[in-house]
């Protein structure tokens, strides 16, 4: 599985990876607005935005560019690990539970 994470901080980039890689799936970090973030976003299975720490722009570009594709967005207003390891549980068991 496949996620893109908006925001989030910088200092915590490594353990966002490794609570990712923890539950097998692959995670893209985007702590600020990329070029072409859209495209980027486009192949992926969810979206997470981490809105307390992430500019209006990208939330704004990545919401727009996910809802585009049909990609579910989970938008947290806290940014830690442990808010990140909850949402990719749910999204683990809402893709065993379509399985």
């Amino acid at each position: 599985m496949s996620i893109i994470l908006v925001g989030g901080m910088d200092r915590l980039g490594e353990k966002y990876l490794l609570e990712a890689k923890k539950l097998g799936m692959n995670l893209r970090i985007f702590s600020q607005t990329e070029q072409n973030m859209g495209t980027k976003i486009k192949h992926a299975d969810a979206v997470v935005i981490f809105t307390n720490k992430v500019s209006h722009q990208a939330r704004n570009e990545a919401f727009t560019a996910a809802k585009k594709q049909g990609i579910p967005v989970f938008m947290h207003h806290a940014c830690g690990v442990c808010t990140l390891r909850e949402c990719l549980n749910c999204l683990r068991l809402m893709q065993q539970s379509a399985v």
